[in-house]
C-alpha cells in the first residue's frame, strides 16, 4: 500500500522525501487500516475498498502535513471552470462555478474528497460484530 500512496500523492503533485514523510505515511496506513476493519467488523481491508484506502490515506497525510505547516510549494491545481455565461436571444447558458477558489480551498476540497467519497461503500463490506 505504502508504494500505491506514493505513487498517488505524486499524481496530485506531491514530492515524496523519504527521509522526512516515512514515518508520517505509516502512521497514515495504520491510521486508515484500523478505520476501515472498525468500519466494517473485518480483519483485512477488502479488495474492493483497496483504492478508496489509498485515497484516504493520501488525505490523511495531506492533512497532517498541512497542519503542520509543512506543504511548502505544494499546489492544488484542479483546473476548474470558471463562471461563463452566454446569451442568444432570450436564451442564457452558464456553466461552472462563480467563485474562483484560493490554494487552501482547493486543498481541502481535495482532502474532503479524499477522505469521505468512499465511505458510503463501507456498508457494502460491513459485518455484523458480536
Amino acid at each position: 500500500m505504502r508504494k500505491d500512496i506514493i505513487l498517488r500523492l505524486a499524481s496530485l503533485g506531491y514530492t515524496f522525501d523519504t527521509d522526512k514523510d516515512g514515518w508520517v505515511i505509516g502512521f497514515v496506513i495504520d491510521k486508515v487500516t484500523n478505520t476501515i476493519r472498525n468500519e466494517t467488523n473485518l480483519s483485512e481491508i477488502p479488495e474492493g475498498l483497496y483504492q478508496i484506502a489509498v485515497d484516504m490515506a493520501c488525505a490523511e497525510f495531506l492533512k497532517a502535513k498541512k497542519a503542520s505547516g509543512d506543504l511548502n510549494g505544494f499546489v492544488v491545481d484542479l483546473n476548474e471552470v470558471l463562471l461563463n455565461k452566454e446569451s442568444q436571444g432570450d436564451t442564457s447558458f452558464s456553466w461552472g462555478t462563480d467563485k474562483v477558489m484560493s490554494a487552501e480551498e482547493r486543498l481541502n476540497a481535495l482532502i474532503e474528497h479524499l477522505l469521505n467519497y468512499g465511505k458510503p461503500q463501507f456498508s457494502a463490506f460491513r459485518r455484523l460484530k458480536w
